[in-house]
């Protein structure tokens, strides 16, 4: 039987399981209807809020659920009335990749708000706290809590000090939020870097210069997350987030459940009852069949000692053995970790959170590939001019300068509030969306994503077909193993078939010795088979652009029967969310693009066909 404690300052508790728990472990995979049959039990619990909404949610729900977003938050709250139910806000960025306009900004937060979310954990990649002005403003002026997030991260030392990330520096942004009307403030540590006695030392301090509500939020990656949460709240930590232990731990939060053990009858005790969580648990791992395909590691607890020296977040770290397994280089995945850092302190210390975490991912799996900056994509671009914002460090020279060669903004980077360049969106979004669009919420899904999106709203509708899901893989020691070794000038590309597939080989003569980079340089153009067209070979003197990666074509630059130069851009293509601009392998004539906008593709498909000069 439990006793009920009468703590004279409990510790509360935000639970993450419908959110941050799933996405960090199972790919953001839980479905509305998963959620339905434990809303109300989780409802009665207690919780000071449930994080239901925001971060990967809206990509995740209209790119591979097709289910909508803006449905999830308003059933939520109906089966949810009596707990706070929590977002996380991207600051500018909203749940997208760049920063969108104010306009568009403001009309996102009331319509979020008159949706059912009642706190607003807003944050900037960068921690500049121009990016938060505007959505913070918009949440105040809805009459909702508006919790601004200080991004924890650190530099080379792996803890808290060195030149940036300093005590004083976490400090001083802290009572800057407070004076943008910042309702409470939350410290995010999303790789789970920060150690029991920093955290004690920061809370500390923090606690003696502003005051509003603190609250933690971190992700058991290092295997100090439990040790860091209990120094924490003996600093005096208000909030703290947690999950319910089937999705706990690895790369996600810790459990709730020894927290409360822990915790009970002193005077932090949280007043929880353990008996009305062991039945969510139980329906938790009854979920175990469906998420299973995307869970990390099941059920066991990994802690990943690295990531104190690469500092990725978890869910990132995986997003990246995904891309590496699918461009056929998984075991560069070592090359890459190795990278991250370098990449890091090249773009200027950037918090590694969402999108940053990706621009530099991304960045560095293309500086392994394809050699360093040769293949920049098209946000690490915008982060150099600055359209996300001011670097925590200046950026590297160099890379500043082969970021910005041929940029269309210009060479010369700005150091005004990035949204006071942007132009107004909204207007804009209602009047291209009109013919797939029912209401507000449809404006802004096309808004973010205006591909996926599209997409999703036309099928929504009826306008398009529902694509089938695709097949699994055969077993990998099926398919023929891509070669990352030395290539000789005799070796030779050949395509087989197995099945309805095609994959392309590299045959080399027994005792040749060559170039380590044939097979990356050889990748971006081959005369290959076209996988559209069976195994039509291409005519003399035509070329093909070949998808490097699997992603999606976001838009064309040329069109079919243009002249194009060698190394100009001629189309863009979405992998793992950052844009890469691909570029001609030579000068000649566009023969033709064979796919459009939205299209997905898959690595080795021959993008577009030139006709050489």
């Amino acid at each position: 039987m439990n006793t009920k404690i009468d703590s004279t300052n409990p510790v509360k508790i935000t639970d993450t399981t419908l959110r941050d728990a799933h996405q960090s472990l199972a790919a953001t995979r839980m479905r509305t209807i998963d959620m339905e049959p434990i809303a109300s039990k989780m409802n009665a619990v207690g919780f000071h809020s449930l994080e239901v909404w925001g971060g990967a949610t809206f990509d995740v729900a209209t790119r591979f659920l097709h289910e909508d977003p803006w449905e999830r938050i308003k059933t939520l709250k109906k089966l949810m009335p009596d707990t706070p139910l929590q977002m996380l806000l991207r600051g500018q960025n909203l749940v997208g990749y760049r920063n969108y306009a104010d306009d568009l900004c403001i009309s996102f937060v009331q319509h979020s708000a008159d949706s059912g979310v009642d706190i607003f954990r807003i944050f900037d990649a960068l921690n500049d706290e121009r990016n938060l002005k505007t959505t913070t403003d918009a949440v105040l002026a809805a009459n909702k809590h508006a919790q601004l997030a200080l991004c924890y991260s650190v530099t080379e030392e792996g803890c808290l000090g060195g030149d940036v990330y300093t005590l004083e520096y976490y400090v001083n942004k802290a009572k800057i939020f407070e004076d943008m009307g910042a309702s409470s403030i939350c410290i995010k540590d999303m790789a789970g870097l920060l150690s029991p006695y920093d955290a004690y030392n920061l809370i500390k301090a923090l606690k003696e210069s502003v005051n509003v509500p603190l609250q933690l939020h971190t992700h058991y990656t290092s295997g100090m997350a439990s040790m860091t949460v209990l120094k924490a709240i003996e600093a005096g930590l208000d909030i703290v987030d947690t999950c319910l232990s089937p999705l706990a731990l690895r790369t996600s939060q810790p459990a709730i459940e020894p927290l409360i053990v822990t915790l009970q009858g002193t005077e932090r005790d949280t007043g929880f009852d353990l008996e009305k969580i062991t039945p969510l648990n139980d329906y938790f791992e009854g979920l175990k069949d469906y998420l299973g395909p995307f869970l990390s590691n099941d059920r066991l607890a990994v802690i990943d000692t690295q990531v104190l020296s690469h500092q990725v977040p978890g869910g990132m770290i995986s997003n990246l053995t995904s891309q590496l397994r699918e461009a056929e280089a998984l075991d560069r995945l070592p090359e890459v970790l190795e990278e991250l850092p370098v990449t890091r302190k090249e773009l200027g210390y950037p918090p590694l959170v969402t999108p940053t975490s990706q621009m530099v991912g991304v960045q560095s799996v293309n500086n392994v590939l394809f050699g360093r900056w040769n293949s920049i994509t098209s946000q690490v671009k915008d982060y150099c001019f600055g359209l996300y914002g001011m670097s925590p460090k200046p950026i590297d020279k160099d890379v500043l300068e082969k970021a910005l060669d041929g940029y269309e903004r210009g060479t010369n980077p700005i150091t005004i509030r990035p949204g006071d360049i942007l132009e107004p969106e909204l207007e804009k979004a209602k009047k291209d969306s009109s013919e797939f669009t029912k209401g507000l919420g449809d404006v802004l899904t096309y808004a973010l994503y205006p591909v996926t999106g599209e997409t999703f709203l036309k099928i929504k509708y009826g306008l398009q077909e529902k694509p089938e899901e695709p097949l699994p893989e055969p077993p990998s020691s099926m398919l023929p193993q891509a070669q990352s070794g030395n290539f000789s000038s005799r070796a030779r590309d050949f395509n087989i078939t197995i099945g309805n597939k095609q994959f392309q080989i590299t045959v080399d003569p027994v005792g040749s010795q060559g170039s380590k980079t044939r097979s990356v340089s050889r990748i971006l153009s081959q005369n290959v088979s076209n996988s559209l067209n069976g195994n039509e070979m291409l005519a003399e003197g035509e070329i093909a652009l070949v998808a490097p990666m699997p992603g999606i074509i976001i838009r064309e630059i040329c069109k079919e029967g243009d002249s194009v130069k060698a190394g100009a851009e001629i189309i863009v293509l979405e992998a793992m969310k950052m844009e890469n601009a691909l570029t001609s392998p030579v000068s000649g004539i566009v023969k033709s693009i064979n796919f459009k906008s939205g299209d997905k593709v898959s690595k080795g498909d021959m993008l577009v066909i030139i006709k050489e000069e």
